[in-house]
């Protein structure tokens, strides 16, 4: 004790000095015991996943049978999808290009008496699209698939005409890359450095025929045309975009506002029209019998399965 009175600094220095060192094996032991645990822990992790690595992958022989069961199931659903879409499709049938040419004169003859029939208006120069073998024959192998469009977009005229519309302004279709002079989509450039991996490209699952149809009619016909585009069973139809425009601008004016307006400024008081619960006076509807222009982008699929 008289020497720690003595020399108070150096002991304090020394106590301190003691509990620093025994704090420091303290956590150095704790950092050796969590070392030891984590090694433990990836030995055990690297071991199970070289394990893991030599197994036979191969399932089960219960898990095999239900997994077979699961892709015949697949399969057979997708097939029954296969032979639904089948039947909505207007078949290709092999045309020689004059046997095309007549069926189009035909066609277009048919379509245009069932438009005046049913007082429909058609464009002057009307050949269903295909003005430009009015007068000239497609190739032979173009021959048939134009058929197929040719029923296809008489099935949709038909459609139009019996809901008796007022009229078709305009009948636009995309020409096939089989007529020839069509523009074929490229793949765009590999990047630079890419490896170019030859693989084998996906066959298509199916085929669009797109036309671009602008017509008037009365809003319940509008309806009725889209509705049954949308649910034919003969031929599968897509409405890719649609563009509705009223024949009307503006809002119906206030009725008898400009009797009202002219009264006022010639300083008389207007006659109000009333009439009785029980008179004869017709209804008059508001809104809702204005015509529509609608113009519609229509894809007919050909499915190749």
């Amino acid at each position: 004790m008289n020497w720690f009175r003595q020399n108070r600094w150096l002991g304090s220095f020394l106590i301190l000095f003691g509990l620093a060192t025994l704090l420091s094996l303290f956590f150095l032991w704790r950092a050796r015991g969590a070392f030891a645990e984590a090694t433990t822990r990836f030995e055990a992790a690297a071991t199970e996943r070289n394990r893991l690595e030599r197994l036979d992958p191969f399932p089960s022989d219960p898990n095999y049978e239900k997994m077979k069961f699961y892709f015949d199931d697949y399969t057979a659903a997708v097939d029954k999808m296969k032979e639904d879409l089948k039947v909505r499709m207007l078949p290709i049938a092999p045309l020689a290009p004059n046997e095309f040419q007549s069926r189009l004169r035909q066609v277009t003859l048919a379509t245009m008496e069932k438009a005046r029939v049913n007082k429909v208006q058609l464009p002057r120069t009307f050949y269903m699209g295909f003005e430009e073998f009015a007068s000239s024959l497609p190739t032979t192998a173009a021959a048939p698939l134009l058929g197929q469009q040719l029923s296809q977009i008489a099935l949709l005229m038909n459609i139009l005409i019996d809901a008796r519309i007022d009229g078709v302004t305009a009948l636009k279709r995309t020409k096939l890359p089989e007529e020839g002079g069509a523009a074929t989509s490229t793949p765009p450039p590999p990047a630079a450095g890419a490896k170019t991996a030859a693989a084998p490209a996906a066959p298509k699952v199916f085929e669009r025929n797109v036309i671009d149809l602008t017509f008037v009619a009365t809003q319940p016909a509008a309806r009725k045309v889209l509705n049954q585009i949308a649910s034919s069973s003969q031929q599968f139809y897509i409405v890719r975009t649609l563009y509705v425009k009223n024949e009307k601008d503006k809002g119906p004016a206030r009725e008898g506002g400009e009797a009202n307006a002219g009264a006022a400024a010639a300083g008389s008081t207007p006659a109000l029209a009333t009439s009785a619960p029980g008179g004869g006076g017709a209804l008059k509807f508001i809104v809702g019998t204005e015509h529509v222009q609608t113009a519609v982008k229509v894809e007919m699929l050909r499915f190749k399965f």
